[in-house]
């Protein structure tokens, strides 16, 4: 008879076996994150891949910080600072990257590059030269 394993389970030892996994999880957690903020999905998405990676502990060894400021982070009900997070996934073997939106009615030609744009505000003024640095 085939042994029940919890989804737990599963995802660890998925995570710990195949590095490509975790980071498909990872993305995955963190374009729900994008799409409606759902920062407990996200660091319980950073907090799985962690423990199958070796726990707070190692990870946090191997980035240089204490395990329980790393065990802060992974608690919070706040997002993570970019730095931050970039430091965890760095301990983890990946990174962070910036990819246009996948959008049905966008073309792989289009011009992503930015226009000026007149200013709306008088009262805000974009000021350029040495004489107004103080």
């Amino acid at each position: 008879m085939r042994k029940l394993r919890t989804l737990h389970e599963f995802l660890m030892e998925q995570f710990a076996a195949d590095s490509e996994e975790a980071v498909s999880y990872l993305d995955v957690a963190l374009e729900e994150y994008q799409e409606d903020g759902d920062t407990l999905f996200f660091l319980l998405g950073l907090q799985q891949v962690i423990e199958a990676r070796g726990g707070v502990s190692e990870i946090a060894k191997k980035i240089g910080i204490a395990p329980q400021c790393l065990s802060d982070v992974l608690s919070s009900e706040k997002a993570p600072r970019l730095d931050t997070l970039s430091t965890i996934l760095q301990g983890l073997g990946c990174r962070l990257a910036i990819q246009p939106l996948k959008d049905a009615d966008s073309s792989a030609d289009e011009d992503y590059s930015a226009a000026p744009r007149e200013n709306t505000d008088p009262h805000l003024e974009a000021t350029t030269g040495s004489n107004n640095l103080h």
